[in-house]
């Protein structure tokens, strides 16, 4: 079992493939063997998941403009009530605030559909939460699950955050403060799902979150499978919308997800170190393993300042990436093959220069 705290940068343009090992002998980086779970990656079925409770037909309507948590509320409790099912949202735009999910429910988005976020962080109680590595009271996130073992997240529809307030509101406080922190402007998260066991989320859209985008605390056997995760760098570029962020969780598997194409600027081409703001081992004296693998970066066109910003420690492992069609200016263009174990480049040009 692996506790471990990764953050995945949107703004990296990350695509995760092949997470799950073919064969049943792979060890993990310690030497454990891996388990036979993190090869199956069979999908969810909408009519695996019980009652249908369709919100357009409890009363939604098809409008961005009308806000409408308390009916899209009515029917996850209706279904709790009624012992289970999942909530479906069709086809068409529906705004909200912060969704409560209980146990035996599920989410489900038809192809087409959207569950907007409203930008106003009134409609996103303050409630006990966690964020950036402390237990501390925060806005809810758009989709929130805390103890609901067995939850899923499915369909080919989409949950926009509808960030772009959020966004401008952060700037602005960074031109006033430029040093401010994350937490300083208020912004909700898109998906929340806390203390939750045996969880998928697959197939769906996770846009524009007004903050991270998808954070999974103290949870265990999550599976992670074909998402597409997007926010902006320009017009206004969308900070701090982390696209995944699994925090003090055991047994993750993350899977043919695209996490953005990039053709912009940022600070690194790709950032990797250690995470130490808030880090407390609470007594523990080994430090655990830290790693990543099978990661590709592929399609990104970047002006930066660091090409290759990374840094890490005896406890940390990388290996398995790919650098495809990469066409990157940085002031500073050294790089450290060494870092990663297995760092495969094809059409790699730096600074004009292709490199090996």
């Amino acid at each position: 079992m692996k506790n471990i705290r990764l953050c995945i940068i949107c703004i990296l343009g990350f695509t995760l493939q092949n997470c799950s090992p073919e064969k049943k002998t792979d060890l993990f980086p310690d030497g454990t063997k891996i388990p036979v779970w993190f090869s199956e990656v069979t999908k969810i079925k909408l009519e695996d998941l019980g009652k249908q409770f369709n919100i357009s037909e409890l009363g939604a309507i098809d409008d961005s403009t009308v806000i409408q948590t308390a009916i899209i509320q009515k029917a996850i409790d209706d279904a709790h009530s009624q012992g289970g099912g999942v909530v479906v949202i069709p086809e068409g735009t529906f705004l909200s605030g912060a969704l409560f999910f209980k146990p035996n429910i599920h989410l489900y988005l038809s192809e087409g559909a959207v569950l907007k976020g409203s930008d106003n962080i009134a409609d996103y109680p303050f409630i006990p939460s966690r964020m950036e590595g402390q237990s501390i009271d925060y806005f809810a996130a758009l989709v929130n699950a805390y103890s609901v073992d067995g939850f899923t997240i499915s369909g080919k529809g989409t949950i926009d955050g509808n960030g772009l307030k959020y966004w401008e509101a952060f700037w602005q406080r960074r031109k006033e403060n430029p040093k401010c922190t994350n937490l300083e402007v208020s912004r909700p998260r898109l998906v929340f799902i806390w203390n939750c066991d045996n969880v998928q989320v697959q197939d769906v859209s996770l846009h524009n979150s007004g903050f991270w985008t998808s954070h999974y605390y103290q949870c265990n056997n999550v599976k992670i499978l074909d998402l597409h995760i997007f926010s902006p760098h320009e017009p206004v570029k969308a900070p701090s919308t982390d696209a995944i962020d699994v925090d003090v969780c055991s047994n993750v598997l993350i899977k043919g997800c695209y996490i953005e194409n990039i053709k912009g600027q940022a600070y690194s081409m790709i950032y990797i170190k250690p995470w130490t703001q808030f880090f407390d081992l609470k007594g523990r004296e080994d430090v655990p393993l830290s790693y990543s693998e099978n990661i590709t970066l592929r399609n990104i066109e970047l002006d930066c300042e660091v090409f290759f910003d990374m840094a890490i420690t005896e406890h940390d492992r990388l290996s398995d990436f790919t650098f495809d069609n990469l066409k990157i200016t940085a002031k500073n263009d050294a790089y450290d093959k060494g870092l990663i174990k297995g760092l495969s480049l094809s059409n790699v040009m730096v600074n004009g220069k292709l490199i090996e």
